[in-house]
């Protein structure tokens, strides 16, 4: 979250397969493949090609390559959640491999659309969050020594690692929020990171997140708002579990995602403290990239830091 990563060859070639191309991959995996269907360009670091009605092709973007960002990562993740329980509603590897030309992952798709597209009104919307929320713990729930064995998974690899997290992310984000017009001087940057710091919780092993279970990313039923499915594990890292129920701007959203999560599985006053420390995190990097005013970020990781006092 919040990472400080690059892109390692930001002036690759990004071509567009031709359906041959991309059917040649698929039916390595899935024989009977007939047509591309569509081409999805939302994502950040992967394209996706629809094949027929029910199948997804995921490439790695090479000009947005990056340490993160692992399609080889999604594929164990995805198979060791289904291994472990098979009725997780998330995408089933057919296929992974890698060319000359590409890195690529065959998976089945997910019913319905993505939440960001579905238009559903305000409460509809939140009982599908709230729906992905309640899967969440059975996604921290998986054995982690396969993950932590195959060095594709990065991040924490202690619960003692978490305040070094904190405190790092902090330190980089909140400066540049501090310079931005409308800061109050009262909020110290370096004070915030002491107290957030100190709020640090050290009680919880880290697990591999999910790391945006937000509206891109959760799929419903366009008609009836029912949750989907849960897509892109290709961004997971190891830390804390209260990491995973937020998203990357409506706070309205990470609480609902939080409420199933609490539903599905009650959780101490811990996790609850490093769900807030993660909005704080969050709200310092909206201010420092601009996306939103200093003063409303301000004031949120005032209330934030009242609420774990």
């Amino acid at each position: 979250m919040a990472s400080a990563e690059r892109y390692h060859q930001p002036d690759a070639a990004d071509p567009v397969l031709d359906e041959s191309s991309v059917l040649a991959l698929v039916r390595a995996h899935v024989p009977r493949a007939r047509a591309v269907t569509g081409i999805d360009e939302t994502g950040g670091e992967a394209r996706a090609y629809m094949v027929d009605d029910d199948v997804v092709v995921k490439t790695q973007r090479p000009h947005r390559l990056r340490d993160s960002t692992s399609v080889a990562k999604e594929a164990l993740f995805l198979e060791r959640l289904v291994d472990s329980e098979p009725t997780l509603p998330v995408p089933r590897v057919l296929g992974y491999d890698k060319t000359e030309q590409v890195e690529y992952l065959v998976m089945t798709r997910i019913p319905g659309v993505a939440l960001s597209r579905a238009g559903l009104k305000p409460a509809a919307r939140i009982g599908a969050l709230r729906s992905a929320g309640r899967v969440l713990p059975r996604v921290h729930a998986l054995d982690q020594a396969p993950l932590i064995n195959s060095s594709l998974f990065p991040g924490d690899e202690k619960a003692e690692d978490l305040p070094v997290r904190i405190r790092s992310s902090l330190s980089r984000l909140l400066p540049a929020a501090a310079a931005k017009e409308g800061w109050p001087t009262e909020l110290v940057a370096d004070q915030v990171v002491e107290a957030a710091v100190a709020a640090t919780p050290t009680d919880t092993a880290p697990v591999a997140l999910h790391t945006n279970p937000g509206a891109e990313h959760v799929f419903v039923d366009p008609d009836s708002g029912r949750f989907s499915g849960l897509i892109d594990f290709a961004d997971s890292y190891r830390s804390h579990p209260a990491f995973d129920p937020r998203t990357w701007v409506l706070r309205e959203d990470s609480e609902a995602l939080v409420a199933g999560y609490v539903e599905a599985q009650p959780v101490n006053d811990g996790f609850m403290r490093v769900w807030r420390l993660a909005l704080v995190i969050q709200e310092a990097a909206l201010a420092a990239r601009g996306w939103r005013p200093a003063p409303e970020a301000a004031t949120a990781i005032q209330e934030l830091l009242g609420e774990i006092a």
